[in-house]
């Protein structure tokens, strides 16, 4: 269902720029980036030194593959401020993730960082199909979390006009899309989802808003979820991609005239696949786990950060630059069950298969005796209350079973009773310990 498409005549001229192009700023930028990081951040120096090599190493993009990765636990160990490259007045803001499992993961950003990130957002959202005369509801999380200031930013730069809601507060997400009817939503696509059962709770039809496109992002999402949004909201579902290490959102973003996957700003972002297991670079086209490495950043310079996303690099269609596959999991949020690797992902495929079961469910790992037992809980829709559990409950057993190859015990729950999210949703409980 596209509603519009982005303006050919407006794209930068970066965007559609020949390959060879392409590839002479990025091995220029990465040179600078490498150089910049080794000589001002002490930590990535030590890490270079450990594996032998210098700036001077990298003759061509190929030679990347020759230095250390940065992981998570690199920028925990240096909390907070260890692997900024800039003097702190240098430091214009700074952002974190939440720490949830940890120390926060800390990033600081300079000024022209930030004129970075908003031109980069401002890009994604002008591919999403926006522009200047739009309004934006914005319902990322602000604060430390990068969702909401850097969807803000992009808007601004791009001309729009911004409505800053942030997260929560449901009821007035609707009552704010009514009266100030708003052309585009920025928002997890799981809390798209809650805000939709708000329209419904109040007698209202979500397809019928304002609203023609959302850009969705900060969790994975497969093609069901985009279907079902679509469909249920009225609007072109678009995906946004970013983590707060490497900028936030916009690292990579989908063209509304294509939906075909991401395209990655590879100006400012230099993308690589790698093993999970062994780290050595695959092919494009291979599945592994995406790796970034920062062009343009000044004040925290990221070479090789692994992301744990696991997907494939793609040729580009829309823009020269290349695309990233739907994130199928992460390899750190990969479950393990009697010996069978499962992805939340693939849970969700199968609850969204089923169409007596509204689109909330979680997953629940724990353990009897020494086998491990998965308990998905999900709930009917308000059109299916009156369908029998027990038959809704068998069809979505024998979907996980033959789809994904576990046995799982159902929980069917009564439309509302699954818990909502109002950012990130919480999909997975794993009870088992260590």
């Amino acid at each position: 269902m596209v509603n519009r498409v982005s303006d050919p005549n407006s794209l930068e001229p970066i965007e559609m720029a020949s390959i060879d192009e392409l590839r002479a700023l990025q091995l220029e930028r990465l040179a600078w980036s490498i150089g910049h990081a080794y000589d001002n951040c002490a930590p990535y120096r030590a890490k270079c030194d450990v594996a032998g090599v210098t700036p001077a190493d990298l003759r061509s993009l190929e030679d990347l593959s020759l230095f250390p990765f940065t992981v998570k636990d690199d920028l925990r160990q240096s909390y907070p401020f260890g692997m900024f490259a800039v003097p702190q007045r240098d430091v214009v803001r700074i952002h974190a993730s939440s720490g949830t499992t940890g120390k926060p993961t800390v990033v600081g950003y300079t000024r022209n960082d930030i004129d970075m990130w908003a031109t980069v957002v401002a890009r994604s959202i002008h591919a999403s199909g926006g522009g200047p005369d739009d309004l934006i509801h914005v319902a990322y999380g602000y604060g430390l979390f990068t969702g909401g200031l850097g969807a803000h930013y992009g808007a601004e730069k791009l001309g729009a006009t911004v409505i800053p809601v942030s997260g929560g507060q449901t009821p007035k997400q609707v009552q704010l899309i009514q009266d100030f009817k708003p052309d585009i939503i920025m928002v997890t696509p799981s809390y798209m989802l809650n805000i939709a059962d708000e329209f419904e709770r109040q007698g209202l039809d979500p397809a019928a808003s304002s609203l023609k496109i959302g850009i969705f992002g900060a969790e994975p999402w497969g093609e069901s979820m985009r279907k079902e949004i679509e469909e249920r909201c009225g609007l072109d579902a678009v995906d946004i991609y970013g983590l707060s290490e490497v900028i936030g959102p916009g690292v990579a973003n989908e063209c509304i005239e294509t939906k075909d996957g991401p395209v990655i700003w590879e100006d400012h972002f230099y993308p690589e696949i790698v093993n999970p297991e062994s780290g050595e670079p695959v092919a494009d086209g291979e599945m592994g786990e995406l790796v970034f490495t920062s062009l343009t950043k000044e004040a925290l310079p990221i070479i090789r950060y692994r992301t744990r996303d696991l997907t494939r690099l793609l040729p580009g269609t829309a823009r020269t630059m290349r695309r990233m596959d739907k994130i199928t999991g992460r390899s750190d949020d990969m479950l393990i069950i009697r010996g069978v690797n499962v992805f939340p992902t693939q849970i969700e495929e199968r609850v969204l298969a089923v169409g007596a079961l509204a689109p909330h469910y979680q997953i629940r790992v724990s353990r009897d005796g020494k086998l491990d037992v998965i308990t998905v809980k999900v709930e009917k829709t308000a059109a299916a209350k009156d369908a029998e559990s027990a038959a809704v409950a068998g069809e979505l057993k024998k979907g996980i079973k033959d789809y994904v190859g576990v046995s799982a015990i159902i929980e069917v729950c009564e439309p509302g009773e699954v818990a909502r999210s109002e950012g990130k949703a919480v999909r997975v409980i794993d009870e088992r310990g260590s």
